[in-house]
């Protein structure tokens, strides 16, 4: 993509960019090289999108097709037209997973949606994009009962025996959820995975790779980097799969690298669709979307790294990575990355957290939901506390209550430096609330889960 002609597409398109445009006293004519395009102001929800009416930040002022709905962190609806040609352009990060991952041109495969149905992004959006591949002569069968458990159970046993594979889609933890509680022989069917919309660890790829008999997590396992504002941004590959599992077992590399004591998503992006920048440590994107956005500051936490420059790295680290990959840039993502919450000065992330509840000592036990915070006591002592949600039919017992302490303490001094150092050692083990199935305040069903207060 040559940022500097979308720009000026955009601009002569776009009514409201052509406004903000105007605010800023940008002259579009002026806008002729690569340094005057990162030169120019960002656009967010607040300075752009929520500041115009819906047609006008289309292009010509005409709202696509279809439109998506977004509730965001404060809960205020926003909304994301698009187009089938939107589509079409998306459903190429769905096709090098499903050709690339779960040689999906040779084998007949059911694709079970489950992400929620109805406005979200997630549903539809997807339903759309595997029927695309389908149009594109791979032997895909759509079936789409969202989030609904009963829906599940009913469809995929009866049609799951008439395929070579059964791809699941949806969010990490309801497909780990489903995987765990549903008394059905997944490892019968040749179960993939495609996730979206939070950032799991390889110790969960592992762990549920295992419980769903899939064989090799590095192909069978794959994340897309998903937005309501502009679909699929990038998507993992076996190559970014490999150097993330190396990565993740060696922390002080990951820590050089990223910055970070969390492992963020690590995936690949088309450069001739999607034009990442990284801004003082979040992502800005530019695309030609149902709503086309320029320098568009997504405010997730992450940054680029070219092809050349990540491998060399790894390469310099020890690690030759056995799979070849598309020489494409890769873009990674830290997860829920305004939900830590800091404990003697040091930040705590629930990814540090998430990958004790997923060490084989206690992941028989635990989903792994959790809730993260730092109380207060009487005497005014605070106290890092997780609240745990126990697998169906378990119950609460102080065994398992230290069990689990003592594996996110192990995760937490591996994991995170500050951690280990700022916390005085008498201090530094968790308070470990246990919380059976749906519990009514930390974890109520159909809710959508937040892992800090």
């Amino acid at each position: 993509m040559d940022p500097v002609e979308l720009f000026h597409r955009v601009a002569a398109t776009v009514p409201a960019y052509r406004a903000f445009l105007a605010e800023n006293h940008v002259d579009p004519q002026k806008i002729e090289t690569f340094q005057d395009f990162v030169g120019l102001p960002m656009t967010t929800k607040d300075t752009y999108t929520l500041r115009h009416p819906l047609p006008d930040l289309c292009r010509d002022g005409v709202i696509g097709d279809m439109i998506a709905v977004s509730s965001g962190s404060a809960g205020v609806p926003s909304f994301w037209p698009r187009s089938a040609s939107d589509e079409r352009v998306i459903a190429e990060r769905f096709e090098e997973v499903f050709r690339d991952s779960f040689a999906a041109r040779e084998r007949r495969t059911l694709a079970v949606v489950c992400f929620a149905l109805g406005t979200w992004v997630g549903g539809l959006f997807t339903v759309n994009c595997c029927r695309h591949l389908a149009e594109r002569g791979y032997p895909i069968t759509v079936v789409a009962p969202g989030t609904d458990r009963r829906e599940i159970r009913r469809v995929i046993p009866e049609l799951a025996p008439y395929f070579d594979q059964v791809v699941l889609l949806g969010y990490p933890p309801f497909l780990k959820n489903v995987i765990d509680t549903e008394d059905l022989p997944w490892a019968d069917w040749n179960v993939k995975l495609v996730t979206a919309g939070e950032v799991f660890s390889e110790e969960w790829r592992t762990l549920v790779a295992r419980r769903a008999g899939i064989a090799n997590p590095v192909r069978g396992i794959a994340s897309l980097y998903g937005t309501a504002d502009a679909g699929v941004l990038g998507n993992e590959t076996p190559l970014s799969v490999e150097i993330r599992r190396f990565l993740a077992t060696r922390p002080d590399t990951a820590r050089r690298l990223f910055g970070e004591s969390r492992l963020p998503s690590l995936l690949q992006y088309d450069p001739d669709v999607r034009f990442f920048e990284a801004h003082d440590g979040t992502l800005l994107f530019s695309g030609d979307n149902g709503v086309p956005l320029i320098r568009y500051h997504i405010a997730d936490e992450g940054g680029v790294i070219p092809y050349r420059d990540l491998l060399g790295f790894v390469r310099e680290h020890g690690f030759e990575p056995a799979v070849t990959g598309p020489e494409r840039p890769f873009v990674y993502v830290f997860g829920r990355s305004h939900f830590t919450v800091s404990y003697y000065g040091a930040n705590v992330y629930p990814e540090n957290i998430a990958i004790g509840l997923e060490q084989p000592a206690v992941s028989g036990v635990v989903t792994g939901k959790f809730v993260l915070e730092v109380v207060t006591d009487a005497a005014q002592d605070r106290h890092l506390t997780v609240t745990v949600e126990l697998m169906p039919g378990e119950q609460p017992s102080e065994e398992t209550a230290q069990a689990v302490g003592a594996s996110i303490l192990s995760q937490l001094l591996r994991l995170n430096s500050e951690y280990a150092n700022y916390v005085p050692a008498a201090q530094q083990a968790p308070f470990v609330r246990l919380r059976e199935t749906g519990d009514p305040e930390y974890f109520p069903p159909g809710a959508k889960h937040r892992y800090t207060r």
